[in-house]
């Protein structure tokens, strides 16, 4: 019996790093990400030992954005997707959804500032994702990351 071999792919990332990741990990944003519209596959590199990643553009090297559960900062966070989203992003089950929002990093890091406003929405078993961009909410694209400066 043959079995089904996983197909490895070699990166290379925003601090020229080469990485082997498995296909199945690409996540496709079928319109892009606001701005970087061209830029439609990437993967999610979690940073051991923290609560951020790195998603990585496959396309373009130099191109990575630091994300971060929001949940981690703001446990209250909440929103509602719209149907025709979750409809997009074939989403059937809340379970099958993982949450990230980009990060703004500033010197102090205690000033860096997380985006609420337009979170990351992918679909864990399809691996499609789409930035959200949220009305009629109280959130920011530049919300403090420490609970003091909220």
């Amino acid at each position: 019996m043959r079995k089904n071999k996983e197909k490895i792919m070699i990166i290379h990332t925003k601090f020229d790093e080469e990485l082997e990741i498995k296909e199945t990990d690409v996540i496709s944003f079928n319109t892009g990400i606001p701005g970087f519209e061209e830029e439609r596959e990437f993967v999610l590199l979690p940073i051991e030992d923290t609560a951020f990643s790195l998603l990585q553009s496959l396309n373009t090297k130099e191109l990575g954005f630091f994300t971060a559960d929001p949940f981690v900062f703001y446990p209250e966070y909440d929103f509602d997707l719209s149907v025709s989203e979750a409809e997009k992003l074939e989403i059937n089950e809340p379970k099958d959804v993982l949450v990230q929002a980009i990060l703004t990093a500033a010197d102090p890091f205690q000033h860096s500032t997380i985006n609420l406003q337009a979170p990351l929405i992918i679909n864990l078993k399809n691996q499609n994702g789409k930035q959200v961009v949220l009305t009629n909410t109280p959130y920011t694209t530049r919300q403090s990351i420490t609970k003091e400066e909220v």
